[in-house]
C-alpha cells in the first residue's frame, strides 16, 4: 500500500512518522494509500517551516509581475488534468465525479483570479498632502503562511489561500485533511513542474500534531482554517494567542424560505440539489427548508418525490447523483441524529437509513432524508447534521422565518425564493448571514468576491478568495515622504 510523501524544499519526502492510518474509499471501505499520522509530524511541519523561511526573502523580494507567472502555468496543467484531480476526489471523498469537476473548476477561477494581484496590491499615494510632502501605503507579504484544509473540498479549499498567498509575495504550507490527502499530492506532482523556487510551497500530511505544530509555530505568521465551528473556535483562539493572523471558517445550519409566489419548479430541483449534493457534506449545503403560508401546498410532496428519486451511488458510476458520507462514524452519527429528531416528534416524510446501494453494501450510503417539523426546541435545530438530510418546516410569515433564522448560532448563508422584490430586498437586508441566495440554492461566491460568513461560522476578520485574500496576506506600511523644492539648490 503507498504511503503519501509530503512535499518539503522543492522534494519529496518520507515522514519520520511511522505511525500510518489508510486513506479508504467511502464507497467501498478500500484502502487506497497510507498517511502518516503522529507525534513525529511536528519534525515534518517544522522541516516544511525551516524551507519556507529560508525561500521568504527571496521570494518576497520577487516583482509581482514574476511571482504570478508560474500561477499561469498552474491554470494550464491544472485544465490539462482536470478530470484526473476530479476522479480522483471521487475516490477518496467520495462525491459525483461531476460534482468534484465542479471543485476543480472553482479552484481554477481562484488561480484566475490571483493572476490579477498585480493589480489588487497596488500602493495608495498621495501627493503634497503638506507642502513638499507625499504619503503612500503600500502592501508587503506576512512572511510564511499555512492552510489547514477539510475532507469535504480537498481540490478546492486550499486555492481559497494560496494561490493569493504567493502571488503577494508569501511563502506556504499546506496541511490536508488525513481522510482525503491524496488529492493534494497530485496537486503537487503539478505543482513540483512549475518555475518555482524551492520551499516557496510545501506539503505535510498529519493530523492533530501536525495541525498543532502550524498553530504554535513561532515562525508561521497565518494561518486559514476551514472545518467546522468547534475546532474552528481552537484553531483562532490557539493562533491568534501565538499572534498569529487567523481566518477560520466553521459549520453551518444554512436555511431556505419559500415563499408562495416562487416558481416552484425550478424552486424544488434548485433545493434539493442544494440539500443533497455533495451528500449534504458541505458548508453551503441547505439543511432546513421553510416553506412561507400557502407555499406548503404543492411543495411539501413535489420535494419528497424529487429527493427520493435522487440516485445513490458510487461516484464514478454512471447516473449517480449523490455519493456516500465520508466514514464509517459519520454515517453512524447522522443516522442517530434521524433518529433522535423522530423520537422528538419529527415526522420523517423519507427515511434514507441503510439503503441497499448494490455492489456497494460495505458503503456510507444514507439517502435522501426528509424529517419535517422537528420540534423548535430540538437540538436537530442547531447541530450541523453535516449529511444528506433535510428539516422541511412550516411558518406563516416572512418576519417569522427571519426571526427564526437570526435566532440561531451560525451565519453562513441564507437563500430566498421568492418572485417578490421587495420580499427579496427586506430578506437581503435583515437575515444575519454572511452570504445570500436568492432564487440561488447554493449562494457560493465566485473567486472576486469573498467567502463570507458570520456568527459562528467565521473567527476572524478577513475571508478567504478575492481582495480579502490579497488583504489577508499583506501587512500595510504607510510612508510619509518630504523633498521640498528648493533641496535641489543646495546640490
Amino acid at each position: 500500500m503507498p504511503l503519501l510523501s509530503n512535499f518539503i524544499n522543492g522534494s519529496w519526502q518520507k515522514s519520520l512518522e511511522h505511525n500510518r492510518v489508510p486513506v479508504v474509499n467511502p464507497a467501498n471501505l478500500e484502502t487506497l494509500a497510507e498517511v502518516a499520522c503522529g507525534q513525529e509530524t511536528t519534525v515534518d511541519v517544522d522541516n516544511a517551516v525551516k524551507a519556507a523561511s529560508a525561500a521568504l526573502n527571496d521570494w518576497s523580494n520577487t516583482p509581482v509581475m514574476e511571482r504570478v507567472k508560474p500561477l499561469y502555468q498552474l491554470r494550464s496543467l491544472l485544465e490539462e488534468h482536470k478530470n484526473a484531480l476530479a476522479e480522483t476526489i471521487t475516490l477518496e471523498c467520495g462525491k459525483t465525479l461531476s460534482e468534484s469537476l465542479g471543485e476543480m473548476t472553482r479552484a481554477i477561477e481562484n488561480v484566475e483570479m490571483a493572476c490579477a494581484t498585480p493589480a489588487l496590491i497596488q500602493s495608495e499615494f498621495s501627493e503634497d498632502i503638506a507642502s513638499g510632502i507625499d504619503e503612500f501605503m503600500i502592501r508587503q507579504p506576512l512572511g510564511v503562511a499555512a492552510c489547514i484544509s477539510p475532507f469535504n473540498f480537498p481540490g478546492m479549499i486550499p486555492f481559497w489561500f494560496f494561490p493569493y498567498a504567493l502571488a503577494c509575495g508569501n511563502t506556504y504550507i499546506i496541511k490536508p485533511s488525513e481522510k482525503v490527502p491524496m488529492t493534494m499530492n497530485k496537486l503537487f506532482s503539478l505543482i513540483e513542474q512549475l518555475d518555482l523556487p524551492k520551499g516557496v510551497i510545501n506539503l505535510v500530511h498529519g493530523s492533530k500534531e501536525s495541525t498543532n505544530a502550524l498553530l504554535t509555530h513561532p515562525e508561521v505568521k497565518a494561518i486559514s482554517f476551514v472545518g467546522s465551528s468547534e475546532v474552528a473556535k481552537y484553531v483562532y483562539a490557539t493562533a491568534a494567542a501565538h499572534g498569529k493572523r487567523v481566518q477560520a471558517q466553521g459549520g453551518a445550519k444554512n436555511p431556505i424560505v419559500v415563499l408562495p409566489d416562487a416558481d416552484m419548479e425550478m424552486t424544488t430541483k434548485i433545493v434539493v440539489d442544494s440539500v443533497y449534493g455533495c451528500a449534504g457534506q458541505r458548508c453551503l449545503a441547505a439543511s432546513t427548508i421553510i416553506t412561507v403560508g400557502g407555499a406548503s401546498k404543492g411543495f411539501r410532496e413535489a420535494i419528497a418525490d424529487s429527493a427520493a428519486s435522487r440516485v445513490t451511488g458510487f461516484g464514478l458510476d454512471q447516473g449517480v447523483e449523490m455519493g456516500p458520507v465520508i466514514t464509517p462514524e459519520s454515517k453512524q452519527r447522522i443516522e442517530n441524529l434521524i433518529q433522535q429528531g423522530i423520537n422528538e416528534g419529527a415526522k420523517p416524510l423519507i427515511d434514507g437509513r441503510s439503503p441497499r446501494v448494490a455492489g456497494y453494501e460495505k458503503g456510507n450510503f444514507i439517502a435522501p432524508t426528509i424529517l419535517e417539523n422537528i420540534p423548535r426546541g430540538s437540538e436537530l435545530n442547531t447541530t450541523e447534521i453535516f449529511g444528506p438530510v433535510m428539516n422541511l418546516m412550516h411558518i406563516k410569515s416572512v418576519d417569522e422565518a427571519i426571526n427564526f433564522i437570526n435566532s440561531g448560532r451560525y451565519g453562513n448563508m441564507a437563500c430566498l425564493f421568492t418572485s417578490s422584490g421587495s420580499s427579496a430586498r427586506k430578506f437581503r437586508k435583515e437575515v444575519k448571514a454572511g452570504n445570500i441566495g436568492i432564487n440561488i440554492g447554493v449562494a457560493a461566491p465566485m473567486a472576486q468576491f469573498p467567502f463570507s460568513g458570520w456568527k459562528d461560522s467565521f473567527y476572524g476578520d478577513l475571508h478567504g478568495q478575492g481582495r480579502h485574500a490579497i488583504e489577508f496576506f499583506t501587512q500595510t506600511k504607510v510612508v510619509v515622504e518630504r523633498w521640498p523644492k528648493d533641496w535641489s539648490r543646495k546640490f
